[in-house]
């Protein structure tokens, strides 16, 4: 039986990699960026160092027990609590698993880092890597993604370029749209403009279906999302998942604790992180599951957001 996983979450469905077991190494919200529609909610460290945030050893540790215990999955994905290209080891770590498995890997990773050439070599090692551009100005840039004040919105673009010069695996590109922040017909034009020049394989449309850092971010329809894909071109699809999951009897451990953990008090993300001792990516994954049942419901209070069960 495997103990709690301390870096693994999953595998979960994936509308994008399938079945996909996530590897979180960074601690809770570390990231280059601190975009208004997070998950995982508006405060965090916002960083450019590169450094061993998770060790590479602990996390192959962890992946060779599930292995063993006959893991089953489409992709191991580097993503979860925040920047995964800020660990300076995700390389090292991609090439252990190639040691051990030929399950394929991807990256998901908002792309401000690849302008750095170590950056690229470490991400050109993933069978699939899915970078985000969610503007076509700086100023959208600093609205949407607010970014570290050192990253240039120019620089960034490049860096996707770049990447894409070098990289032959394929490019995923996911467009997360915000009505009435970058919808307006110019803003989509300029994003076809730096979409042809990045030249991913595929365009994937994205938009606030759960909580986000932000309040009163207004989501758009798959019927709007469709028609900007249109409007895109480049092999465009909508990736938001509009579904509303069945209520199952069935409830993850984690699911069980966290509802239990704020039936008792209400608690931000990194309250029932501490609380429960799991991960950035183990949490959100679960309390989301939770708020889509109807079972739990977000609550701000001085620019913070709690997590609370419905009365």
């Amino acid at each position: 039986m495997s103990t709690e996983s301390k870096y693994l979450f999953g595998p979960v469905p994936s509308r994008r990699l399938g079945l996909s077991l996530g590897v979180d190494v960074v601690p809770l919200k570390t990231c280059t960026q601190n975009c208004i529609y997070c998950q995982l909610g508006r405060h965090g460290v916002q960083t450019l160092e590169r450094k061993s945030y998770v060790a590479a050893q602990a996390v192959l540790a962890e992946l060779k027990q599930r292995i063993a215990e006959g893991l089953r999955a489409d992709y191991i994905t580097f993503s979860g609590s925040g920047e995964p290209t800020l660990n300076r080891d995700i390389g090292a770590m991609i090439d252990g698993i190639r040691a051990m498995t030929d399950m394929k890997v991807a990256i998901i990773t908002n792309g401000t880092l690849l302008g750095d050439p170590e950056v690229r070599a470490d991400c050109c090692k993933a069978d699939v890597v899915l970078p985000s551009l969610d503007a076509a100005d700086p100023e959208t840039f600093e609205k949407i993604n607010r970014p570290h004040e050192a990253i240039r919105f120019d620089a960034f673009i490049e860096g996707l370029c770049r990447f894409r010069e070098q990289y032959a695996g394929p490019i995923w590109l996911e467009v997360f749209l915000l009505e009435g922040v970058n919808t307006a017909d110019d803003e989509i034009a300029r994003m076809r403009e730096l979409i042809a020049r990045i030249r991913p394989d595929k365009v994937q449309l994205n938009t606030a279906v759960r909580p986000t850092a932000e309040r009163n971010l207004a989501a758009l329809d798959e019927a709007r999302l469709q028609a900007i894909a249109g409007k895109l071109n480049f092999n465009a699809e909508v990736i938001a998942d509009f579904a509303r999951p069945p209520e199952s009897q069935e409830m993850p451990e984690a699911s069980r604790q966290i509802l239990e953990m704020l039936r008792r008090r209400p608690c931000s993300l990194e309250d029932v992180c501490r609380g429960l001792g799991v991960g950035g990516i183990v949490a959100i994954k679960n309390i989301n599951s939770l708020i889509a049942a109807g079972r739990v419901r977000t609550q701000v209070q001085d620019g913070k957001t709690f997590y609370i069960v419905p009365a």
